[in-house]
């Protein structure tokens, strides 16, 4: 632990001194904040919690005495500076599906919304400003380390969206990862017909990616199929990366999967451009998987079988599980909630219109399997 993370860990809360004081967190901001409806008793406690703890308090205590800035900050990874501008707009077709449903539950509810990139090198350097100017935070994955959430969450009220799950000092929002990562790998193995896969993951350290490797990996195992996994088969969920990767294993002089099912739409669509540039055909050559359902994903070619997960709608459930936790106090702070995942049958696993008699083929030339 670092000099940041220590002070970090170590600095009183609002909620430390509200405990100590044995008063409510909203009288603490009012003596903060100097209101005269303070009966002196009740002042003097929360002025000796304040000196014996050595707080010091900080912009987000306007907020809990109902003086609310009206604002809640999304924070999200930057790409690194070295990337090149056509794989930093890549990168945010994610996010800025994610933003569109924050900012729209925001308006809906009278709130503005910041955006902060971080580094992840520098992102402890600026927790205190992060918490300044708003009300709360919403911390998509990986950008903060789990160990520090709590003392995080303590000082300003805090939303995950995506991670692993096991914050228990803040609420996550998260998909379901794993049940239609089951469904997949059974389409692959039982449907096609393919003993020979891969997968390719996500950042190795991406809770999101884990889960969706180990349902994928475990299940078509279970149905007697071969899979490729590992750091060779590791990316930052970008195409560029994807494309590496696959460029990478067509050195080795081996046989190629039959299916490459990767942790995202992007490594996918680079996963597609890699093997058609090397003269390999998908899917009639080797078959190509996504996850996210990306708007781009139906209008490749050929297009992509995926997962769809409600991407706007994460960002849209996270907003409001933080406002309401801003606007009432009383509310007991919402736990984790799992939104739901379908998959979602195209041509580039193989489906050209003829899928499987006990699928079917909907309009427009896709399945949906809830």
């Amino acid at each position: 632990m670092n000099q940041v993370e220590r002070e970090v860990v170590n600095r009183a809360t609002i909620y430390e001194v509200a405990e100590r004081a044995g008063v409510s967190i909203a009288t603490v901001s009012r003596v903060i904040n100097g209101y005269d409806r303070i009966r002196p008793a009740t002042r003097e406690q929360v002025l000796q919690a304040i000196d014996q703890l050595s707080f010091v308090p900080n912009n987000s205590a306007r907020g809990l005495s109902g003086g609310l800035y009206n604002v809640v900050r999304l924070v999200f990874m930057r790409s690194r500076s070295e990337e090149s501008f056509e794989l930093v707009q890549e990168s945010l077709l994610f996010t800025d599906a994610i933003i569109r449903g924050v900012e729209r539950t925001c308006g809906d509810r009278g709130f503005s919304l910041l955006l902060s990139g971080v580094d992840d090198d520098r992102i402890d350097q600026r927790l205190d400003s992060l918490m300044a100017n708003c009300d709360g935070l919403i911390l998509l994955d990986r950008t903060l380390k789990e160990r520090m959430i709590p003392s995080v969450a303590r000082r300003i009220p805090t939303v995950l969206l995506a991670g692993s799950g096991r914050a228990k000092a803040a609420a996550t929002v998260m998909v379901d990862n794993s049940d239609a990562m089951v469904q997949l790998a059974t389409h692959l193995v039982v449907d096609h017909g393919y003993q020979r896969l891969a997968f390719l993951a996500g950042f190795a350290n991406s809770p999101d990616s884990s889960t969706r490797q180990e349902a994928f990996l475990s299940t078509a195992r279970e149905l007697g199929a071969a899979v490729e996994v590992g750091p060779d088969w590791t990316s930052d969920y970008t195409s560029t990366d994807a494309v590496r990767v696959i460029e990478e294993r067509l050195q080795r002089a081996e046989p190629m999967p039959q299916a490459i099912a990767c942790a995202n739409d992007q490594a996918a669509i680079g996963a597609i451009n890699a093997l058609t540039q090397a003269g390999i055909r998908v899917p009639e050559e080797v078959a190509v998987t996504g996850f996210d359902d990306i708007s781009v994903a139906r209008h490749l070619t050929p297009a992509l079988t995926t997962v769809h997960q409600p991407i706007e709608e994460l960002g849209s459930m996270a907003a409001a599980i933080l406002i309401d936790q801003l606007t009432d106090q009383r509310r007991p702070t919402m736990k984790n909630v799992v939104l739901p995942t379908r998959l979602v049958l195209r041509q580039s696993c193989g489906c050209r219109g003829d899928l499987p008699p006990h699928l079917g083929a909907s309009e427009g030339g896709e399945e949906v399997v809830p």
